[in-house]
């Protein structure tokens, strides 16, 4: 029974000071059992929740009352088991990172684009198409025909432009990511680097997975979402994915019959990034989880 309310939300906006904010925002949750996690900058806040429906209507009523806030969108979906342990309200320098100090979405971003005109506007010959997100999310799913930056972060996605922009010359560029916010900073970024004609998608993946039937979708495969479902489908539904405890990439059920895969401590792709150290503590945690499991109780290691 899918019980458990998920919302994904972020918005640009001034907080003069974001610390203000985080304390009582913070009590707030905890006091209303939700979980999650919430970012806060002075650009704005970024986050996604989980909890009774009851209690996330209450805890967006706050968040809506904040400088700027009234208008923010949001993306729900429902899921049967907790998509998160903890609740945690953080401050960060920004919101989601690329790391350029002159990137303002508050003050200009392209033009969107709704969910249902996106196949009709992407499959002109004079767009291209750019997913913006990184390489362990674009390999479990993307849009047809869009061009990957084979990025690791967002922060390497200006230096990618910079490399391969002559290649879309006289071309419209359309971007996209899971939730809106990543293209909301690249469109600016391309748009002060004189680009005139830039598109995202409005609402990101999600929006698009949540009102697109699969049968009119030109998506392939399943969206990458920072949470315990690992993925999501068509109407939000949770993907076949599961999450490698130590490196946080995606795993299929192929990838765990990999001879290299050790549950809790590796997969192929990190098999090699850790010590034997940090393998015996990986080890350690993991049998602390089953035995929690075994008493009935969560583990939040």
């Amino acid at each position: 029974m899918n019980n458990i309310t998920v919302l994904a939300f972020y918005h640009f906006t001034s907080f003069p000071d974001p610390g203000e904010i985080r304390v009582p925002l913070e009590i707030l949750c905890k006091k209303n059992k939700i979980k999650g996690s919430i970012l806060l900058a002075t650009e704005g806040i970024n986050g996604t929740i989980s909890g009774k429906a009851e209690n996330i209507n209450m805890i967006m009523q706050y968040i809506k009352s904040l400088p700027g806030c009234a208008s923010i969108e949001t993306k729900t979906s429902l899921n049967s088991s907790k998509p998160f342990n903890r609740m945690k309200v953080r401050l960060k320098k920004e919101i989601v990172t690329m790391g350029q100090p002159d990137i303002d979405p508050r003050h200009t971003v392209g033009k969107y684009i709704k969910p249902e005109n996106w196949n009709a506007f992407t499959e002109k010959n004079d767009v291209v198409v750019i997913d913006t997100r990184n390489n362990y999310e674009i390999k479990i799913g993307t849009f047809k025909d869009s061009i990957n930056p084979n990025t690791d972060s967002f922060r390497q996605f200006p230096e990618w432009w910079k490399k391969n922009k002559d290649k879309y010359q006289g071309k419209k560029i359309a971007m996209f990511c899971t939730g809106g916010i990543r293209c909301e900073k690249s469109s600016n970024y391309l748009l002060n680097q004189g680009i005139k004609d830039v598109f995202h998608l409005q609402g990101g993946i999600l929006k698009y997975l949540e009102e697109i039937k699969k049968e009119d979708s030109n998506w392939i495969g399943e969206c990458y979402v920072f949470d315990h479902r690992v993925s999501v489908t068509h109407k939000l539904h949770k993907g076949s994915y599961d999450c490698c405890f130590a490196c946080g990439r995606p795993i299929s059920l192929e990838d765990k019959n990999n001879i290299e895969f050790e549950f809790g401590v590796s997969c192929k792709e990190c098999i090699n990034e850790f010590s034997e150290e940090r393998k015996v503590r990986f080890r350690e945690r993991q049998k602390q989880i089953l035995l929690a499991t075994k008493r009935g109780k969560s583990h939040l290691g």
